[in-house]
């Protein structure tokens, strides 16, 4: 049996039409297993919910040892990069529509928790990108990312054109829609649909995927998730560089976007006999 959890973040999709009942039926359900429970702090504020503790994510980050995310895989995302830091391991309740990463459903979510909480489960740790923006060799901008770096086209422009070196090697000046890097983890999001391939979550690897490339040689590829990959901007205007769901428009020419292994990873927790094949499965349809 895996060590037991004491103190409990409970974190919403607080947009979603009627998550108010079930982010309340969750707190109880804690509370009456002898666990203390904290709200995040907009998921407090726009729920209404009271009578726990609303906390903020730094709060949550070094009083916590577990985090239920209720919602979909992008509510996860975003509170995964904040947790990233303090270590603090997720649980995904999906009420989301495809859920890779939020992978139990919100009808099962009392009979898959309950044994979780008496330290039955699985703990599953997942690598992390982290990125910047650099223009005249200064950082403009950094970030982390679960999911991805996507370098994008303007909206209103052509194609844009990358100079794409892997660490000291240069690979190809590449001109497409946009370019993404992602992790394992990333490889069933937007890479996926630009027909990038799957990667297992345990793979040291990162996947460097054009989108809709000008010349149709240009494939994915399967890098070691060791040094750098480094995109500059060639020619293009109004390119945008995304860190999973953080933006950053308007790059010049000559900005140079580097990716690179983030020290920091995300731990998921799932239920006692999880499978990554059975999530694909269930998700991508694929029936006998």
């Amino acid at each position: 049996m895996a060590e037991r959890f004491r103190h409990v973040a409970i974190v919403g999709k607080h947009q979603a039409p009627g998550i108010r009942p079930v982010l309340e039926e969750i707190a109880q359900f804690l509370c009456s297993s002898g666990l203390e429970v904290s709200l995040e702090a907009d998921t407090a504020l726009n729920t209404g919910l009271t009578g726990y503790e609303a906390l903020s994510n730094e709060q949550l980050g070094r009083q916590c040892d577990l985090a239920v995310v209720v919602g979909g895989d992008g509510t996860m995302l975003g509170f995964a990069r904040e947790m990233a830091h303090y270590g603090v391991p997720l649980l995904g309740i999906n009420q989301g529509r495809l859920g890779f990463i939020t992978d139990i459903p919100t009808e099962r979510w009392r009979e898959s928790l309950a044994p979780v909480l008496a330290g039955d489960y699985e703990m599953e740790s997942r690598a992390m990108l982290e990125g910047a923006v650099l223009r005249d060799g200064e950082s403009i901008y950094s970030a982390l990312a679960l999911n991805d770096v996507v370098v994008s086209r303007g909206a209103t422009a052509g194609m844009v054109e990358l100079k794409v070196s892997v660490g000291d090697q240069f690979v190809a000046n590449m001109r497409a829609d946009g370019l993404i890097v992602a992790s394992p983890t990333g490889s069933t999001a937007y890479s996926l649909s630009a027909g990038g391939p799957l990667l297992h979550p345990s793979i040291g690897g990162w996947l460097m995927v054009p989108i809709a490339p000008h010349t149709l040689s240009n494939r994915p590829i399967v890098l070691p998730d060791v040094g750098e990959v480094r995109m500059e901007i060639v020619a293009g205007r109004d390119a945008s560089v995304n860190f999973d769901m953080q933006s950053l428009a308007s790059l010049l020419h000559g900005d140079t976007i580097t990716v690179r292994r983030s020290k920091h990873q995300v731990k998921f927790v799932h239920p006692q006999g999880w499978s990554y094949y059975a999530t694909l499965r269930r998700k991508l349809r694929w029936y006998l």
